[in-house]
């Protein structure tokens, strides 16, 4: 039963670390087969950058319920137990919030671009595809989000 129990929780802790991905090669099913409005322009500067998600809590919930469960049931007995499940549970808090910290970075690319009529443009994204200083590109906009392609 308790190694039933670390294996929901483990399962719980990955799936609440997935990533939403900002490439410029992934439509989510919304998007797909979406209108999108197409401009053209030069790219004037590339940057690198981090992308960060955010913490949702679930690294820390699901590192300390591990720790704890782990810890708690492997030492002792009584009180030995708890205390062992309580310094288990802050260590495995802690390193689950860093796991999911490491999850949810990721890295990226703030592009600059000049438009053809002249405007300038910084759109971000992750950097799954290479771009170049002087490189004619496209700017995919849905309304709400704008992709650079080539």
């Amino acid at each position: 039963m308790k190694k039933l129990l670390v294996i929901a929780a483990l399962g719980s802790l990955v799936a609440g670390c997935a990533v939403t991905p900002n490439s410029a090669s992934v439509y989510n099913t919304r998007q797909a087969q979406g209108e999108q409005t197409v401009r053209m322009g030069v790219v004037e500067s590339i940057r690198n950058v981090t992308i960060d998600k955010g913490s949702t809590g679930v690294g820390t919930l699901g590192g300390a319920a591990l720790g704890g469960i782990a810890a708690g049931s492997n030492i002792g007995g009584g009180n030995g137990a708890l205390a062992a499940g309580i310094v288990g549970a802050l260590a495995g808090g802690v390193l689950g919030n860093q796991a999911e910290a490491h999850l949810n970075n990721r890295p990226g690319l703030e592009i600059t671009v000049r438009l053809d009529n002249g405007e300038l443009r910084a759109i971000t994204q992750d950097a799954d595809e290479p771009f170049r200083i002087g490189e004619r590109v496209r700017l995919l906009s849905n309304g709400r989000t704008t992709r650079v392609t080539h």
